[in-house]
């Protein structure tokens, strides 16, 4: 993230926090918990935004302004959006729904990637965590060559509740794994449906992996087995609009 994307001082996050700013997380120098602190940590604990506690040194280091006053907050580059908001551009379309969630997903190299080929495949959106995963920063706009301004993301605090939401709302959950019980093309892809990819090391957990509605895995010939996440993604995404097209 480039330091276009970080807030200074305490009041400055004070108000970026009241304001609804889509914050990545907040850096607090080690030690520093009094005064307008304590106001910024509950805040950022009740809309679940990470906290860091760093050396002072660290954030010398970021800092621009030299008046960070010991905190700095990441801020999004780019807007987030409901996923409301996801589905209505769907069915606004008249389309069925094709939307992409990212489970943990840490890469801002392979985020970005994911949001080049849901733009170019048809997707309607991409979901992240909150936690534990890339946010759309400068690295993630690079890399997604300028899809990022026609890829809506919705950054959620909890996967497995929001997948429970898509389920009511008639969208059918495909998890990519290599648990899966049949091929991804032997698999009816079509209708209302959100894609589910693990992160780089771990895969889908298992709550997320409990709740999906079928699993899909890749052929896997060579050695190695797995698959970077954005080129498994890709060959998932382009079966959907394969199935889609042909339908």
């Amino acid at each position: 993230m480039t330091n276009a994307n970080i807030i200074e001082g305490r009041n400055p996050v004070i108000e970026a926090l009241k304001s609804g700013r889509e914050i990545e997380k907040i850096l607090i120098s080690k030690g520093n918990k009094e005064g307008s602190i304590k106001k910024i940590l509950a805040v950022a604990k009740e809309k679940g935004i990470p906290i860091q506690y760093v050396d002072k040194n660290k954030i010398n280091q970021i800092s621009v302004s030299h008046a960070h006053q010991g905190v700095i907050a990441y801020v999004a580059a780019y807007k987030y959006y409901e996923v409301d908001e996801l589905l209505e551009r769907a069915r606004s379309k008249d389309e069925e729904v094709f939307l992409i969630i990212l489970d943990e997903i840490t890469d801002p190299h392979n985020l970005g990637s994911i949001i080049r080929t849901a733009n170019a495949a048809g997707a309607h959106g991409i979901i992240i965590p909150k936690r534990r995963a890339a946010g759309l920063t400068a690295i993630v706009a690079k890399t997604s060559a300028g899809a990022i301004e026609y890829v809506p993301v919705s950054r959620v605090t909890n996967i497995s509740r929001t997948i429970d939401y898509l389920k009511e709302q008639g969208v059918w959950i495909v998890g990519a794994d290599m648990d899966g019980e049949k091929l991804y093309y032997e698999s009816d892809l079509k209708g209302d449906v959100a894609l589910v990819i693990g992160s780089e090391g771990q895969g889908i957990s298992r709550l997320v992996k409990k709740k999906c509605d079928f699993l899909v895995k890749l052929p896997m010939k060579g050695e190695v087995t797995s698959l970077n996440a954005s080129v498994a993604a890709s060959i998932l995404m382009y079966e959907i609009l394969r199935q889609r097209d042909n339908s």
